[in-house]
Formats: structure tokens, C-alpha cells, sequence
């Protein structure tokens, strides 16, 4: 079907941000959706200004959308995840609005929404469609995220990449574990790393990293699909492991596995309030906290291995 036989929805949906990730895999698994927007930001001098991301827009495709089908829908999936105290915060009321759009392709539209953006003290992610003269030593990583997570904006990205200059030595070798996009590799590696290994269990995501990684002339980054337990023993001095908190948990002792003695690991994509598994396998595999960074509803823990 082409774009011009299709019928689009702009569905809006009002939530806590808190939840936006679990809301787009809800409407990625449910409908034909080809573009998500969790927020429609405006910068200044690569200053955010204003942000719309109490509101989800997702762009469906359907022949006829019934609103009050829709609404029952998502206020269902709602209470399943309060039943399931999966957040221990409001998620939002979850109230819909349906608007028939004009025809055009939502799969590109969303990317009129993103601008460059400065994350850490040194990084400004450029999307690759967009033009960005770097000021001072700012250095511009360029980034199409595909269908890959991973655009520098959220929060856990941008722990990850403060961590790295805060931590990383210079001539450091690194891991990046569960890599989506490439971002933190790519980062890692204009930021003096020399070498770098990044892996995800999504093949989809390890093509959209190696892309990037061509775009940002870092084509040495060994990028493979697969999981941590392919990575060599002991040879990393810094290891990023922005993943699910559940997943940090489990994968613990083989990201210990990985690091030299002394090396720094930046633990990310932890939501508040589901921090306590991932400090009790800190703890069980005998890793020092380094500093506990916070930014919005997320933590991440830099950790050092000490024997």
C-alpha cells in the first residue's frame, strides 16, 4: 500500500514520561504505527525551552479508529500495569484524543521534532539530517537512530555519556552491553577511547550502530549481534550497561567478568524505586559504588571492580 492509499491517526495520549517506553511498545504491538512522538521539544541555543512530553502522539494507520474502542483499550492497559504496581508513581490519566490526519509519510515525519542537542559537558548529538558547527571543543557525534533506541536525548543516554567524561581514561578499551543505536560507543571513542566493543541481543539495532558508527568515521568498533557472555575476560577499562534493571541484575557477574581489575562500569536505565536489585547484585558480586548520578525518574551507578 502506498502512503497515498493509507488513512493516518494522530492518537494523543496523556501520560507520566515516566511510562513512555512501555506506552510505545503497547502501541507498536497493538497497531500499525509508523511514527511515535514522546515529545515535541524546542531549543535555544541548544538550550531545551519548552517540552510537550506529557503527551504521546502516536500516528496509526486504520481504515476507521473507534474512540471509544481506543480509550477502553489504553485505560485497560493502564490498570494492568498499576495492578501490577510495575511503577510506584501516577502514570497518568492515559486519556485519549484521535485526530484524522493529512497524508504524508508519519515514518519520516517525526525527525522535523528533533534538533541538535547538547547531552554532557563536551557532546552535542546532531541527527544526521540536520547541519550543527560545533563551538569550542564541543564534539558533534551525528546519529539516525533507525529503529534502534537510542537518540542521546533520554535521560539514560545522557548519564551514560556524563559517566564516561567524568570516568574514562584516556587510551581506555571499552564494552558497550546492549548498544542500540551506537551512540555510547561512538562517544566513548571521540572521547579517547582506543578501542571499543559494543553488542545487543537486536539485529536491527547492530546495523542501525554500524551505520552510525560509518557516519562518525568510527569504523573500527567491533559491533556484533549477541550478549555479553561473548566478551573476552578481563579486558575492559570502562563498560557501559544501559539496559533494564532487571537485565543489569541478571548479566551482573559477567559484566564483572569482563572488566580489568580497577575498571569502571556505568550501570543506566534504571527507573526509581527499582534500584534495590540492581544494589543487591552490585553487592553480591562484590563491586564498589563509585557515585550514585541521578537525572529526572532515573538513576545510573558508576561502579569499580576491585579484585
Amino acid at each position: 500500500m502506498s502512503v497515498i492509499d493509507k488513512t493516518y491517526w494522530e492518537v494523543c495520549i496523556e501520560i507520566n514520561p515516566i511510562c513512555a517506553d512501555i506506552v510505545c511498545d503497547i502501541v507498536q504491538t497493538n497497531f500499525e504505527c509508523e511514527g511515535i512522538v514522546t515529545a515535541e521539544e524546542k531549543y535555544k541555543n541548544l538550550e531545551l525551552i519548552s517540552t510537550t512530553e506529557d503527551t504521546l502522539k502516536a500516528y496509526i494507520v486504520a481504515d476507521v479508529l473507534n474512540f471509544d474502542e481506543v480509550q477502553s483499550f489504553f485505560k485497560t492497559q493502564r490498570q494492568e500495569l498499576i495492578d501490577k504496581k510495575v511503577f510506584n508513581c501516577d502514570i497518568g490519566s492515559w486519556n485519549v484524543s484521535i485526530h484524522k490526519q493529512e497524508i504524508v509519510d508519519w515514518s519520516k515525519k517525526w525527525k522535523e521534532h528533533w534538533k541538535p542537542s547538547k547531552i554532557s559537558n563536551r557532546i552535542v548529538i546532531c541527527p544526521t539530517w540536520e547541519k550543527y558547527e560545533k563551538k569550542n571543543d564541543e564534539i558533534i557525534v551525528n546519529i539516525d537512530p533507525g529503529n534502534a533506541f537510542g537518540t542521546g536525548t533520554h535521560a539514560t543516554t545522557q548519564l551514560c555519556v556524563n559517566a564516561c567524561e567524568k570516568y574514562m581514561s584516556k587510551n581506555a578499551v571499552i564494552a558497550d552491553v546492549g548498544c542500540g543505536s551506537g551512540i555510547l560507543a561512538i562517544c566513548a571513542k571521540k572521547l579517547g577511547a582506543i578501542e571499543a566493543d559494543a553488542v545487543d541481543n537486536d539485529e536491527t539495532a547492530t546495523e542501525t550502530a554500524k551505520i552510525n558508527a560509518k557516519v562518525n568515521n568510527e569504523t573500527d568498533i567491533n559491533i556484533q549481534t549477541a550478549t555479553s557472555d561473548i566478551l573476552p575476560d578481563n579486558k575492559y577499562d570502562f563498560v557501559f550497561a544501559n539496559i533494564l534493571h532487571n537485565v543489569l541484575a541478571a548479566i551482573m557477574p559477567d559484566l564483572k567478568r569482563i572488566m580489568k581489575t580497577g575498571a569502571k562500569i556505568v550501570l543506566s536505565g534504571i527507573l526509581d524505586g527499582k534500584e534495590d536489585v540492581v544494589l543487591k547484585a552490585i553487592d553480591e558480586n562484590n563491586l564498589k559504588i563509585v557515585e550514585e548520578m541521578r537525572q529526572k525518574e532515573w538513576i545510573a551507578f558508576v561502579v569499580q571492580k576491585e579484585d
